[in-house]
């Protein structure tokens, strides 16, 4: 990417934050960024498994969700999703294959793009990059097994409860105690549902349900959380 390009500043403060590119230099920051391409997607649009083979995506602006779907039934399952600063898809990068998910615009997109034999040359010749990436791969990981845990253990509403509960922004707490959620605040029940395995009925229920508790707040497609112990005793996790 030139540096006169309009993603170019946008591009150096998001990566300054992304957690894969801490502690590295200005100057070697400008020369993994020169091996970028700026790319815009529009929402709802879907990148396939032989891009990610290819080529690495670091988001600049938007989200994506990472999704397993089984063509026969149709059904899909959610398994995170990723915003700025994040990069897709990493188990391609690693396995030089194709990883069979499905990656989806949530919102307008603006990328990055490089080859994935640039992204694995990253990793042999900056140690700064590849002491990030074990760390930022690990949280990713969690994810998943805490997702696995969940739909193993627990019934619709505790694992709700406990996804909620993932992306509360205790940081930016609002007026009476009311609590932010981040990233999923504003997706539709149907999305909910594929996050937890279930269906957008029965999520659907469990928010009203919350809601007449008074432990959330829905209004216009937003989540926020009113009474943050009494979500985390639906969670069954112990009392914060």
């Amino acid at each position: 990417m030139r540096k006169d390009s309009l993603f170019y500043q946008p591009s150096i403060n998001v990566l300054k934050k992304s957690p894969l590119f801490q502690g590295i230099n200005s100057q070697r920051m400008e020369e993994i960024l020169s091996h970028f391409t700026p790319l815009t997607l529009l929402k709802k649009n879907i990148i396939h498994p032989w891009q990610t083979k290819d080529y690495l995506f670091l988001i600049i602006k938007g989200r994506v969700k990472v999704s397993q779907v089984n063509l026969e039934s149709g059904r899909e399952y959610l398994l995170y999703i990723l915003n700025e600063g994040d990069v897709f898809d990493i188990i391609s990068l690693f396995e030089k294959k194709e990883n069979e998910v499905i990656i989806e615009a949530i919102d307008e997109l603006q990328l990055l793009k490089t080859s994935t034999d640039i992204a694995r040359n990253w990793l042999d010749l900056h140690p700064e990059f590849n002491k990030n990436f074990l760390p930022y791969l690990g949280t990713k990981m969690r994810l998943i097994e805490n997702s696995a845990i969940d739909l193993t253990l627990y019934d619709t509403m505790t694992r709700l409860s406990r996804l909620i509960l993932r992306y509360v922004d205790e940081k930016n707490c609002k007026k009476k105690q009311e609590y932010e959620v981040t990233l999923i605040n504003d997706l539709s029940h149907e999305s909910l549902a594929q996050m937890i395995g279930s269906v957008r009925k029965v999520v659907n229920l469990h928010i009203q349900e919350l809601k007449k508790e008074g432990i959330i707040n829905s209004k216009r497609g937003k989540l926020s959380i009113i009474n943050l112990q009494k979500l985390t005793e639906k969670a069954k996790l112990e009392n914060i």
